[in-house]
């Protein structure tokens, strides 16, 4: 996705993926000779992950890592990368370090992300580390490129479907996507305010795709449907 020397790929839809282990999407920011890893994912996918970047940049290229929280599909795999990378940050939320460290970081270095949010300068690109506090965790946090008109939004967007590994990349009928995102965020997502909070900023963002860490990617006219939708859903239930 995007253009020239800024670039954004998509790893999704991994048709070798352990039954049990929940399907995830990972991101890869490429600008000029550096890249960001965004949401490395967990310990189970990093052969596949590893070699899939590869084909775009060279391990020493990968300079940064940004990790929206302390689940384990999102960063178990820390481990792994602290012994392939030749030195790195990651960026995380600060209230996190103390239990993502137990993935693993010897020689990854842990930027904490404030709880106001943060600036990431990868080779001129700017990217902004949103404060989404409690849509799921406590302390979460969304990736937007101004730029790229592109928001990684985490488990905000998330979808489960039946047959996840042959899904589309991109919603494709909003209405009937509905069913797949329905139980989960009413679940996963506890407080009403926050997120109430975080529509009211994503509505200030220009943005042309909204990237979940699960599910199907937004784009167009189906990025407004998504906030409007989330924003008359009552969230903080159970099943």
């Amino acid at each position: 996705m995007f253009d020239g020397g800024h670039q954004w790929w998509v790893f999704a839809r991994d048709p070798d993926r352990p039954e049990k282990v929940i399907d995830t999407n990972q991101f890869l920011v490429v600008s000029g000779d550096r890249a960001l890893l965004v949401e490395p994912g967990g310990i189970e996918i990093f052969p596949g992950m590893l070699a899939a970047v590869l084909q775009h940049v060279a391990v020493e290229q990968i300079t940064d890592l940004f990790a929206s929280h302390q689940d384990p599909d999102i960063v178990s795999s820390l481990g792994l990368w602290d012994s392939a990378l030749p030195a790195a940050r990651l960026h995380a939320p600060w209230m996190w370090e103390g239990f993502i460290r137990h993935f693993g970081a010897e020689h990854i270095e842990y930027a904490g992300i404030p709880d106001a949010g943060a600036t990431l300068g990868i080779n001129g690109v700017s990217l902004q580390a949103v404060p989404a506090h409690f849509l799921h965790s406590s302390g979460n946090f969304h990736l937007y490129d101004a730029e790229a008109r592109i928001l990684m939004s985490g488990d905000v967007g998330m979808a489960i479907e039946p047959d996840q590994a042959a899904a589309p990349l991109f919603v494709e009928d909003f209405d009937a996507h509905t069913q797949h995102m329905e139980k989960l965020h009413r679940r996963w997502m506890p407080s009403n305010r926050a997120k109430q909070e975080w529509i009211a900023r994503a509505r200030d963002m220009d943005i042309d795709i909204l990237a979940p860490q699960h599910g199907r990617l937004f784009r167009g006219d189906d990025v407004s449907r998504f906030l409007d939708w989330f924003e008359q859903l009552e969230v903080g239930q159970t099943l």
